[in-house]
Protein backbone atom coordinates (compact mmCIF):
# COMPACT_ATOMS: atom_id res chain seq x y z
CA UNK A 1 0.00 0.00 0.00
CA UNK A 2 1.75 3.36 -1.40
CA UNK A 3 -0.21 5.53 0.08
CA UNK A 4 -3.33 6.93 1.45
CA UNK A 5 -4.81 7.80 -2.19
CA UNK A 6 -4.18 4.20 -2.60
CA UNK A 7 -5.99 2.63 0.04
CA UNK A 8 -8.76 5.20 -0.71
CA UNK A 9 -8.84 4.11 -4.35
CA UNK A 10 -9.65 0.45 -2.64
CA UNK A 11 -12.27 1.30 -0.83
CA UNK A 12 -14.68 2.54 -3.94
CA UNK A 13 -16.55 -0.55 -4.29
CA UNK A 14 -16.45 -1.21 -0.86
CA UNK A 15 -19.79 -2.05 1.30
CA UNK A 16 -20.22 1.05 3.74
CA UNK A 17 -19.80 0.41 7.02
CA UNK A 18 -22.05 2.13 10.09
CA UNK A 19 -20.06 4.99 11.84
CA UNK A 20 -20.47 5.83 15.57
CA UNK A 21 -19.08 9.58 16.64
CA UNK A 22 -18.94 9.71 19.81
CA UNK A 23 -19.18 13.16 21.10
CA UNK A 24 -19.84 14.26 17.66
CA UNK A 25 -17.73 17.76 17.67
CA UNK A 26 -17.27 20.31 14.50
CA UNK A 27 -14.14 18.12 13.04
CA UNK A 28 -15.12 14.61 13.85
CA UNK A 29 -18.65 15.56 11.79
CA UNK A 30 -17.13 17.22 9.12
CA UNK A 31 -14.88 14.19 8.82
CA UNK A 32 -18.17 11.64 8.72
CA UNK A 33 -19.59 13.52 6.72
CA UNK A 34 -16.20 13.73 4.35
CA UNK A 35 -16.52 9.84 4.83
CA UNK A 36 -20.64 9.55 3.85
CA UNK A 37 -19.18 11.55 0.48
CA UNK A 38 -16.87 9.43 -0.51
CA UNK A 39 -19.33 6.25 0.17
CA UNK A 40 -17.12 4.71 2.73
CA UNK A 41 -19.65 5.10 5.85
CA UNK A 42 -23.08 6.11 6.98
CA UNK A 43 -22.83 7.85 10.45
CA UNK A 44 -24.40 7.62 13.26
CA UNK A 45 -23.87 11.54 16.03
CA UNK A 46 -24.06 10.83 19.93
CA UNK A 47 -23.55 13.90 22.09
CA UNK A 48 -26.10 16.89 22.55
CA UNK A 49 -28.17 16.67 19.98
CA UNK A 50 -28.91 20.91 19.54
CA UNK A 51 -25.38 21.38 19.15
CA UNK A 52 -24.67 18.64 16.98
CA UNK A 53 -27.83 20.26 14.80
CA UNK A 54 -26.37 23.59 15.19
CA UNK A 55 -22.85 22.13 13.79
CA UNK A 56 -24.53 20.84 10.88
CA UNK A 57 -26.07 23.87 10.31
CA UNK A 58 -22.79 25.65 10.41
CA UNK A 59 -21.02 23.19 7.97
CA UNK A 60 -24.36 23.59 5.72
CA UNK A 61 -25.00 19.96 5.94
CA UNK A 62 -28.66 19.51 4.60
CA UNK A 63 -28.97 15.74 4.61
CA UNK A 64 -30.75 14.38 7.15
CA UNK A 65 -28.58 12.20 10.18
CA UNK A 66 -29.25 10.20 12.45
CA UNK A 67 -28.82 11.89 16.21
CA UNK A 68 -28.75 9.82 19.43
CA UNK A 69 -28.83 11.84 22.52
CA UNK A 70 -26.58 12.23 25.23
CA UNK A 71 -26.68 14.20 28.45
CA UNK A 72 -23.30 13.61 29.30
CA UNK A 73 -19.81 12.56 27.48
CA UNK A 74 -19.82 8.55 29.70
CA UNK A 75 -23.56 8.49 28.60
CA UNK A 76 -22.22 9.39 24.87
CA UNK A 77 -19.40 7.10 25.15
CA UNK A 78 -21.67 4.28 26.82
CA UNK A 79 -24.34 4.47 23.82
CA UNK A 80 -21.31 4.24 21.10
CA UNK A 81 -20.18 1.09 22.26
CA UNK A 82 -23.68 -0.23 23.09
CA UNK A 83 -24.08 0.31 18.74
CA UNK A 84 -21.16 -1.69 17.79
CA UNK A 85 -22.26 -4.67 20.27
CA UNK A 86 -25.70 -4.60 18.99
CA UNK A 87 -24.26 -4.77 16.11
CA UNK A 88 -25.48 -1.15 14.91
CA UNK A 89 -21.96 0.15 14.18
CA UNK A 90 -19.15 -1.22 12.92
CA UNK A 91 -16.36 1.21 13.94
CA UNK A 92 -16.42 4.61 16.56
CA UNK A 93 -14.94 7.76 15.95
CA UNK A 94 -13.65 9.84 19.39
CA UNK A 95 -14.71 13.24 19.31
CA UNK A 96 -14.58 15.84 22.01
CA UNK A 97 -14.65 13.30 24.62
CA UNK A 98 -11.35 11.97 26.84
CA UNK A 99 -9.53 8.67 25.96
CA UNK A 100 -9.86 7.48 29.57
CA UNK A 101 -13.90 7.88 29.46
CA UNK A 102 -14.37 6.31 26.14
CA UNK A 103 -11.69 3.19 26.94
CA UNK A 104 -13.55 2.49 30.04
CA UNK A 105 -16.89 2.46 28.14
CA UNK A 106 -14.61 -0.23 25.50
CA UNK A 107 -13.89 -2.44 28.63
CA UNK A 108 -16.98 -2.08 30.57
CA UNK A 109 -17.44 -5.31 32.17
CA UNK A 110 -21.56 -5.26 31.46
CA UNK A 111 -21.46 -4.01 28.11
CA UNK A 112 -17.90 -3.39 26.36
CA UNK A 113 -16.32 -4.41 23.44
CA UNK A 114 -13.14 -5.51 23.91
CA UNK A 115 -12.13 -8.92 21.73
CA UNK A 116 -8.20 -9.40 22.75
CA UNK A 117 -5.96 -9.31 26.10
CA UNK A 118 -4.36 -6.21 24.61
CA UNK A 119 -5.43 -2.92 23.04
CA UNK A 120 -3.12 -0.99 21.17
CA UNK A 121 -2.62 1.75 19.01
CA UNK A 122 -1.34 1.98 15.66
CA UNK A 123 -0.83 5.18 13.89
CA UNK A 124 -0.39 4.76 10.04
CA UNK A 125 1.91 7.24 8.29
CA UNK A 126 2.08 8.62 4.65
CA UNK A 127 5.21 10.09 4.44
CA UNK A 128 6.53 11.91 1.65
CA UNK A 129 10.04 10.94 2.80
CA UNK A 130 9.40 7.06 2.41
CA UNK A 131 8.16 4.56 -0.24
CA UNK A 132 4.79 3.56 1.13
CA UNK A 133 2.37 3.54 4.04
CA UNK A 134 3.65 2.25 7.58
CA UNK A 135 2.89 2.00 10.62
CA UNK A 136 3.99 3.01 13.98
CA UNK A 137 2.75 1.02 17.17
CA UNK A 138 2.59 1.65 20.21
CA UNK A 139 2.18 5.07 20.93
CA UNK A 140 -1.38 6.07 22.42
CA UNK A 141 -1.92 2.92 24.69
CA UNK A 142 0.45 0.88 26.90
CA UNK A 143 3.21 2.74 28.49
CA UNK A 144 6.22 0.58 29.22
CA UNK A 145 5.03 -3.02 27.70
CA UNK A 146 6.16 -5.96 28.88
CA UNK A 147 7.84 -8.46 26.51
CA UNK A 148 4.34 -10.47 26.39
CA UNK A 149 2.42 -7.20 25.32
CA UNK A 150 4.82 -6.20 22.96
CA UNK A 151 4.38 -9.42 21.23
CA UNK A 152 0.40 -8.81 21.33
CA UNK A 153 1.40 -5.47 19.89
CA UNK A 154 3.15 -6.60 17.37
CA UNK A 155 0.62 -9.18 16.39
CA UNK A 156 -2.26 -6.97 16.30
CA UNK A 157 -0.20 -4.38 13.94
CA UNK A 158 0.78 -7.88 11.71
CA UNK A 159 -2.88 -8.43 11.52
CA UNK A 160 -3.51 -4.78 10.32
CA UNK A 161 -0.97 -4.99 7.66
CA UNK A 162 -2.42 -8.33 6.41
CA UNK A 163 -5.94 -6.98 6.15
CA UNK A 164 -4.39 -3.87 3.96
CA UNK A 165 -2.58 -6.52 1.82
CA UNK A 166 0.31 -7.02 2.84
CA UNK A 167 1.43 -10.73 3.01
CA UNK A 168 4.52 -10.56 4.86
CA UNK A 169 4.61 -7.24 6.73
CA UNK A 170 8.70 -6.25 7.99
CA UNK A 171 9.15 -5.39 11.29
CA UNK A 172 10.99 -3.09 12.43
CA UNK A 173 11.98 -3.26 16.53
CA UNK A 174 13.52 -0.19 17.37
CA UNK A 175 16.43 0.74 19.41
CA UNK A 176 19.66 3.01 19.55
CA UNK A 177 21.89 0.16 18.88
CA UNK A 178 22.01 -2.62 17.17
CA UNK A 179 23.36 -5.15 19.36
CA UNK A 180 21.29 -6.91 22.18
CA UNK A 181 22.71 -5.58 25.70
CA UNK A 182 21.48 -6.43 29.33
CA UNK A 183 21.75 -2.35 30.34
CA UNK A 184 19.10 -1.78 27.41
CA UNK A 185 15.66 -3.90 27.99
CA UNK A 186 14.34 -2.39 24.56
CA UNK A 187 16.98 -4.48 22.47
CA UNK A 188 16.79 -7.85 24.39
CA UNK A 189 12.96 -7.62 24.00
CA UNK A 190 13.78 -7.06 20.49
CA UNK A 191 15.99 -10.10 19.88
CA UNK A 192 13.51 -12.24 21.74
CA UNK A 193 10.66 -11.21 19.36
CA UNK A 194 13.26 -11.69 16.16
CA UNK A 195 13.72 -15.38 17.78
CA UNK A 196 9.81 -15.74 18.44
CA UNK A 197 9.67 -15.13 15.10
CA UNK A 198 12.48 -17.25 13.21
CA UNK A 199 11.75 -20.47 15.62
CA UNK A 200 7.67 -19.60 14.37
CA UNK A 201 5.80 -18.86 17.66
CA UNK A 202 5.45 -15.17 16.21
CA UNK A 203 3.56 -15.71 12.42
CA UNK A 204 3.16 -13.86 9.13
CA UNK A 205 5.94 -11.57 9.30
CA UNK A 206 9.86 -11.03 9.02
CA UNK A 207 10.88 -9.26 12.17
CA UNK A 208 14.42 -7.80 12.54
CA UNK A 209 15.66 -6.50 16.07
CA UNK A 210 17.35 -4.39 17.72
CA UNK A 211 17.45 -2.12 14.94
CA UNK A 212 17.92 1.57 14.78
CA UNK A 213 15.38 4.30 12.95
CA UNK A 214 17.75 5.48 10.56
CA UNK A 215 18.32 2.12 9.45
CA UNK A 216 14.98 0.49 9.29
CA UNK A 217 13.49 3.79 7.64
CA UNK A 218 16.98 4.88 5.39
CA UNK A 219 18.31 1.78 2.77
CA UNK A 220 21.49 4.45 2.04
CA UNK A 221 22.12 4.40 5.83
CA UNK A 222 21.78 1.02 5.77
CA UNK A 223 24.42 0.59 3.09
CA UNK A 224 26.87 3.22 4.72
CA UNK A 225 26.88 0.93 7.69
CA UNK A 226 26.96 -2.76 5.61
CA UNK A 227 23.75 -3.56 7.76
CA UNK A 228 22.16 -5.90 5.53
CA UNK A 229 18.59 -7.44 6.35
CA UNK A 230 15.14 -7.66 4.48
CA UNK A 231 13.69 -4.83 6.97
CA UNK A 232 16.36 -2.68 6.38
CA UNK A 233 15.30 0.67 4.16
CA UNK A 234 11.65 -1.31 3.79
CA UNK A 235 10.39 -1.46 7.17
CA UNK A 236 6.38 -1.68 6.99
CA UNK A 237 6.01 -1.64 11.19
CA UNK A 238 7.95 0.36 13.26
CA UNK A 239 7.57 -1.59 16.96
CA UNK A 240 8.65 1.22 19.26
CA UNK A 241 10.22 0.49 22.74
CA UNK A 242 7.15 2.37 24.87
CA UNK A 243 4.34 4.77 24.66
CA UNK A 244 6.57 8.11 24.76
CA UNK A 245 9.23 6.97 21.68
CA UNK A 246 5.96 5.86 19.91
CA UNK A 247 3.81 9.40 20.16
CA UNK A 248 6.93 11.20 19.58
CA UNK A 249 7.97 9.34 16.48
CA UNK A 250 4.16 9.90 15.03
CA UNK A 251 3.95 13.37 15.36
CA UNK A 252 7.67 14.14 14.47
CA UNK A 253 6.73 12.23 10.90
CA UNK A 254 3.65 14.92 11.26
CA UNK A 255 4.86 18.33 12.15
CA UNK A 256 7.94 18.50 11.40
CA UNK A 257 7.69 15.97 7.90
CA UNK A 258 4.71 16.87 6.88
CA UNK A 259 3.47 13.40 6.52
CA UNK A 260 -0.74 12.20 6.85
CA UNK A 261 -1.76 10.08 9.74
CA UNK A 262 -4.33 7.80 10.49
CA UNK A 263 -4.84 6.38 14.26
CA UNK A 264 -7.08 3.99 15.93
CA UNK A 265 -7.08 1.36 18.53
CA UNK A 266 -7.23 -2.32 17.75
CA UNK A 267 -8.23 -5.09 19.92
CA UNK A 268 -12.06 -4.29 20.37
CA UNK A 269 -14.69 -5.80 18.48
CA UNK A 270 -14.14 -2.69 16.20
CA UNK A 271 -12.05 -0.55 15.44
CA UNK A 272 -11.71 2.77 17.73
CA UNK A 273 -10.41 5.80 15.96
CA UNK A 274 -8.86 7.30 18.94
CA UNK A 275 -7.33 10.76 17.39
CA UNK A 276 -6.31 13.82 19.28
CA UNK A 277 -8.62 16.62 19.82
CA UNK A 278 -6.50 18.80 18.36
CA UNK A 279 -6.36 16.70 15.35
CA UNK A 280 -7.71 17.85 12.12
CA UNK A 281 -10.99 16.66 9.85
CA UNK A 282 -8.35 15.45 7.71
CA UNK A 283 -6.65 13.11 10.06
CA UNK A 284 -10.36 12.01 11.13
CA UNK A 285 -11.45 11.21 7.72
CA UNK A 286 -8.04 8.83 7.39
CA UNK A 287 -8.54 7.43 10.48
CA UNK A 288 -12.06 6.29 8.94
CA UNK A 289 -10.75 5.33 5.90
CA UNK A 290 -8.54 2.92 7.76
CA UNK A 291 -10.56 1.35 9.92
CA UNK A 292 -13.09 0.88 6.83
CA UNK A 293 -10.13 -0.70 4.74
CA UNK A 294 -9.52 -2.80 7.74
CA UNK A 295 -13.15 -3.95 8.32
CA UNK A 296 -13.22 -4.79 4.72
CA UNK A 297 -9.89 -6.70 4.84
CA UNK A 298 -11.51 -8.82 7.57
Amino acid sequence: MKSFDALLQGLEKAEKKVLAVVAADEHAIEAAIEGEKKNLVDAIFIGNEQEIKDILEKIGEKEEHEIIHAETLEEAAEKGVRLVGEGRAHMILKGHIDTAILLRAVLNKEYGIPQADVLSHIAVIDSPTYHKLFIVTDGGMIPYPTLEQKKAICEAAVDAMHKLGVEEPKVACLAAVEKPSKKLKETMDAKALKDMNESGELKGCIIEGPISFDLAYDPEAAALKDYKSPVAGDADIFLVPDFVCGNLLAKSFTYAAKAKMAGLILGAKAPILLTSRSSTAEEKFLSLALAAALETGK
